[in-house]
């Protein structure tokens, strides 16, 4: 079992489909169903039992704790975010709410949840997050593609939000 944050969205939602279409493996997808999301994009799964659609967002603290109690995923895939640009210019408040507070919950739950796995279990576990190339500002026309090594230089609320999401994520691996 794996669970998958953001779900619904564009990338999240053909991630499940892709995920499902390719292995037994069931799926809880957690998904707050805001403006970018389109549950249609999941018709097809209506019927599937490997597919438990969850509509909640990542800053529930109890909500997450109970999705990992019950189903015990040994992965959790970190699709949900607030994104574009231009929302997160007109109302950055919602991008640091979810991509950063948000991120914050997922991290502490997911780490209450680890710690109390067995060994094998705690060694197989893997968290991965989803983060965007906006985290490293703007290419000109004839600049050399990014890479992750690449220094972050985020020119927007969304852009930092996200870089700020990925400095947790990697803080939380190194540190737990």
């Amino acid at each position: 079992m794996i669970l998958v944050t953001g779900g619904a969205g564009f990338i999240g939602s053909n991630f499940v489909l892709d995920w499902l279409s390719s292995c037994d493996e069931p799926v809880v997808n957690l998904d707050a169903l805001t403006y970018a999301c389109n549950l249609q994009n999941l018709t097809r799964l209506a019927t599937d039992a490997r597919h438990i659609f969850v509509h909640g967002d990542i800053g529930d603290r109890l909500l997450l704790d109970a999705l990992l109690a019950q189903h015990s995923p040994r992965a959790i895939i970190h699709f949900a975010a607030e994104s574009h640009v231009d929302r997160s210019i007109l109302g950055p408040s919602a991008f640091v709410k979810t991509n950063i507070e948000g991120t914050f919950t997922l991290l502490e739950a997911t780490r209450s949840y680890w710690s109390a796995l067995e060994a094998p279990a705690k060694a197989n576990f893997r968290f991965h997050h989803i983060s965007t190339d906006e985290v490293y500002g703007s290419l000109s026309f004839d600049a050399p593609p990014f890479t992750e090594s690449h220094p972050f230089e985020p020119n927007s609320p969304y852009a930092a939000s996200k870089a700020a999401s990925d400095h947790l994520v990697r803080a939380w691996h190194h540190t737990y």
